[in-house]
């Protein structure tokens, strides 16, 4: 048993009603995500430095990237919880689809589901799709981050029983400590991925076409795949294969892409300034 028990900080996931309609910490986290990213954006975009000769988005073009990414993320990833966690239960229950507010998002589909978006943007802009990947992959982490945040708020997506030196009991998980695993994801794929990203921008990344997505694609892989060792499954999934989870088998793909990314980068000269 841990010899400490943290006590879970009960905090209301609705932060406040406005008449009938509750503004839930949940929403809140993906609607800030959006627009800090989008913030983030305009200044990545802005800086010549950054980018050298090659083209890229126009600041002014963002507001409309803004809501391509938007959708693609909620409704992608809102089907890909669907289809790949809860499928049978969906098909029983298929009017419970649309219901985002009760909670069941899967990053993997909102990925697919964004990446969608930034294609379709992309082509309607006449612009590059892969500087429109590579200046999104900049600023995701930022999402991720408050988004294992509001995880750890609701709670759902637990750790798995510890017996490390510290542990957390979470409500309607049992009287066992848990893991707090959404927080090791919020720092893993959040903030580390979000300072790796930019750090990366700022030596020259964007310079290479597909680099700064290769680099997120690795990055995130790799951090969910530690953070699923400490989180406890999906009770509808259980273990996939020796020991293997949902999250990790999604996120090998997405590594092998990450690797293939930036060998496709590294081939590729980079864009000096003008």
């Amino acid at each position: 048993m841990p010899t400490f028990v943290l006590p879970y900080p009960v905090i209301d996931p609705v932060l406040i009603n406005i008449g009938p309609l509750p503004i839930r910490w949940y929403a809140l986290a993906y609607i800030a995500g959006l627009v800090l990213g989008w913030w983030l954006a305009r200044r990545i975009a802005a800086q010549d430095a950054y980018w050298g000769v090659r083209p890229r988005p126009p600041v002014e073009s963002l507001d409309d990237l803004l809501v391509y990414a938007a959708l693609g993320v909620v409704i992608g990833g809102r089907l890909g919880y669907v289809l790949f966690y809860n499928l049978p239960h969906f098909l029983d229950h298929p009017a419970e689809i649309p219901a985002v507010w009760l909670g069941g998002m899967s990053f993997h589909g909102g990925l697919a589901g964004a990446s969608l978006g930034i294609y379709l943007f992309a082509r309607r802009h006449g612009l590059p799709v892969m500087a429109v990947a590579d200046l999104c992959a900049a600023v995701v982490p930022i999402g991720i981050l408050l988004g294992r945040i509001a995880n750890f708020i609701k709670p759902e997506l637990w750790g798995r029983v510890t017996d490390a030196p510290i542990g957390m009991v979470f409500p309607d998980a049992g009287p066992l400590p848990r893991h707090p695993s959404q927080l090791y994801e919020a720092a893993l794929e959040g903030l580390v991925l979000l300072v790796v990203v930019q750090m990366a921008v700022r030596m020259g990344a964007l310079r290479r076409p597909g680099l700064v997505t290769g680099i997120f694609a690795v990055g995130y892989g790799v951090a969910r795949i530690i953070c699923e060792f400490f989180r406890e499954p999906d009770p509808q999934l259980g273990f996939l294969f020796g020991g293997a989870t949902m999250g990790m088998a999604l996120s090998l793909p997405l590594i092998l892409a990450g690797l293939g990314f930036i060998a496709y980068a590294q081939r590729r000269p980079t864009e000096q300034a003008a």
